[in-house]
């Protein structure tokens, strides 16, 4: 009876050794390393991610190609539009008709609509002179139905003109909108016309 007791107390050590050897060796093998303090952590997240820097003179020298790039790439798309290339042309001015109705207004001599503009800044500086002075009221309401009346009328009789001759020279082109086409064209200065004018003043079209 001693025996087996000294035995089974024997096997009973030896598995709880045994037991507990795997997880010292655990304990051993997952640290590895010192741990961390917990400001070290703190600090470690808190930090940005920092890109690597580059010099300041690359980045001066990147800049200064995109603008010359850019530039020149306007310079082309405004030589192609003066050329009249539709890839270079906005999507709302291409087309058959449009060129036409661009290259009628550009070419009169004389388009009150074009100048009517300063007109406008001449009736609001009167307006805020005067003021509500109701002796000027309805001298100011004729001025503004004048210009109305102008550049209806004007806009009118050139889309006429240029719905003419695209029935003439372009019958298979709809000519819808060609008259309001013609009135927003003719209101811009020439220099300020988008695309740019591609025929000079007078020629025959």
């Amino acid at each position: 009876m001693v025996l087996r007791r000294r035995s089974g107390g024997a096997t009973a050590t030896q598995e709880n050794d045994q037991a507990s050897q795997p997880l010292e060796l655990g304990r051993q093998a997952g640290k590895g390393k010192p741990t961390p303090k917990r400001s070290e952590v703190e600090r470690a997240r808190r930090q940005p991610y920092a890109a690597p820097p580059k010099d300041a003179k690359d980045r001066k020298a990147a800049a200064a190609h995109d603008r010359e790039r850019r530039r020149l790439e306007r310079e082309r798309q405004t030589a192609a539009m003066k050329r009249g290339e539709e890839w270079a042309i906005p999507a709302k001015d291409r087309g058959a008709v449009k060129a036409l109705a661009r290259d009628y207004v550009d070419s009169r001599r004389l388009l009150v609509s074009e100048y009517i503009l300063f007109a406008v800044f001449i009736l609001i500086f009167i307006i805020f002179a005067l003021g509500s002075h109701k002796a000027y009221s309805n001298t100011i309401l004729y001025l503004e139905l004048f210009i109305v009346l102008v550049i209806a009328v004007e806009g009118i009789y050139h889309g006429a003109m240029v719905a003419r001759l695209a029935k003439q020279r372009l019958p298979a082109e709809s000519t819808r909108g060609i008259t309001w086409y013609v009135v927003k064209r003719s209101l811009r200065l020439r220099a300020s016309r988008i695309p740019p004018a591609r025929v000079k003043r007078g020629d025959r079209i």
